[in-house]
């Protein structure tokens, strides 16, 4: 029998039900994907009882001036890196006074930037439900690899709220 996984837009709503159940909130560092992740949370009715806020850092000096990465960091590795992405996720918590910050940090295309290939992408997350980083490889255009960057994303704080979950 084959098992259907939850739509991106289930997993949104269950999570956002979830953060309110259990009266957390969330903020959102973004760089690639430039609010769209924020936005994905703002498209459930009724997140504004756990959405503080997002940031879209995109230049690498506001990651270090606004979020609190680190320069000497971002000049050792640049802006694509797991642990740039976990120093963006604890900014959010930080900058916007949430208990679960999400970070996105990496190369959507078409082309290379910072030593790093098209699809490298580091996404984060820090907070009460502790720290994750994860490297991502994605592949197809620029918009496909903001949108599977946001579906991982989601799929990271839905496995650190609940563990992995057998398919439905």
């Amino acid at each position: 029998m084959e098992r259907k996984l939850p739509s991106a837009d289930e997993s949104v709503r269950a999570i956002v039900d979830e953060l309110k159940r259990r009266g957390l909130t969330l903020g959102c560092a973004e760089s690639l994907t430039g609010g769209a992740l924020t936005a994905t949370f703002v498209a459930v009715p009724g997140v504004s009882e756990i959405l503080r806020g997002g940031v879209v850092s995109y230049a690498t000096d506001v990651k270090a001036s606004l979020l609190g990465v680190s320069r000497d960091q971002l000049l050792l590795t640049g802006p694509v890196d797991g642990e740039v992405a976990l120093q963006m996720a604890r900014g959010a918590c930080s900058v916007l006074g949430a208990n679960i910050g999400l970070s996105t940090t990496g190369v959507a295309g078409p082309g290379p930037a910072d030593g790093h290939e098209a699809g490298t992408v580091w996404i984060g997350l820090a907070g009460v439900l502790g720290e994750a980083n994860r490297l991502l490889r994605l592949s197809g255009t620029r918009s496909q690899i903001r949108s599977g960057t946001i579906d991982e994303v989601i799929e990271l704080l839905r496995e650190s709220l609940w563990g992995v979950l057998p398919h439905q």
